[in-house]
């Protein structure tokens, strides 16, 4: 059983990470080893690795298309606040007042249906407490976008399923010109892996990453919105499990992309990292969940 990462990638991420490079994960026999390059910067190894209890994975029952009913599969990345909608699970963090994580199911079926987004309108959790929720008025006037985690457009078969992704919880202040374009892209991306995967698991989330200031220390700092002081993000990432027909195994891609504009003539490959990256810097936990359901995966860092 072999976990590896092609390296090579050029990592762009704005303020928080810099230039770090890519790592090199084998598993053997069920022991980690690490292979750092001479020179490889540090500043990953600053970022506090949080413990998170390692959950065996769900073994839920498909209920629809792109139902939340399988999308445990690969487990729980934390087990804080979770809450299920139709169309996908989520970890709500009342600190940020946005969600930790998202995932959702993608397939063919689940891209196609009768939903129409003109009906869907964002609202509030009600299931979040007032004094943790974010409302409409805190993103009016922000100069930020509600951008989707679980991607509306994701979630076609079902109007309601639709629906569910338009709580506030599912969405966090997000640069416009990011959110219509290069984020847009990625989202289409995930869709079209569909056409040559049994199943696209996504997981979606916000990234509060330090950054270097002038007195040499590291920071984390963001801006806050409205009255409920809604936390804007410094990064977002998206994990994408792929699950290759025919029980080949599955393929892992990470990507992490800078709260701010992004030129579109850059390639998406551009912002793929490793894994220990958002692990690190999300604390949550992938990797141990997906090994307990196949015996071969391929984490990509360059394509």
């Amino acid at each position: 059983m072999r976990l590896w990462c092609r390296t090579g990638a050029t990592l762009v991420l704005g303020a928080g990470l810099g230039a770090a490079a890519s790592r090199l994960l084998s598993v053997r026999g069920g022991e980690e080893e690490e292979q750092r390059p001479e020179g490889l910067p540090e500043l990953l190894s600053k970022i506090p690795v949080l413990p998170v209890p390692r959950v065996e994975a769900s073994e839920l029952t498909q209920v629809s298309p792109g139902g939340s009913g399988a999308l445990m599969k690969y487990g729980f990345p934390s087990l804080a606040n979770i809450k299920t909608r139709e169309s996908y699970i989520t970890s709500y963090d009342p600190r940020t007042r946005t969600a930790s994580w998202v995932i959702e199911r993608l397939n063919p079926a689940s891209l196609n249906g009768p939903s129409d987004r003109k009906y869907c309108d964002f609202k509030e959790d009600d299931s979040v407490h007032v004094f943790h929720r974010s409302t409409n008025a805190d993103y009016r006037g922000s100069g930020f976008d509600r951008g989707h985690l679980a991607a509306a457009a994701n979630h076609k078969w079902s109007q309601k399923a639709m629906e569910d992704t338009f709580y506030l919880s599912n969405v966090a202040p997000q640069n416009p010109n990011l959110n219509q374009k290069t984020w847009n892209n990625l989202e289409k991306l995930c869709r079209s892996l569909t056409k040559r995967h049994l199943n696209v698991y996504v997981c979606t989330g916000p990234l509060y990453l330090p950054r270097q200031e002038a007195d040499g220390k590291l920071y984390v700092r963001y801006q806050v919105l409205g009255r409920n002081h809604v936390a804007v993000p410094t990064h977002f990432f998206k994990v994408l499990i792929l699950e290759q027909a025919e029980g080949r195994g599955v393929e892992l891609r990470s990507y992490v992309l800078p709260n701010e504009p992004i030129d579109e003539k850059i390639p998406l490959e551009r912002f793929l990292v490793p894994i220990e990256t958002i692990e690190r810097a999300a604390g949550l936990q992938f990797v141990p969940n997906i090994m307990k359901r196949t015996s071969s995966l391929q984490a990509i860092t360059a394509r």
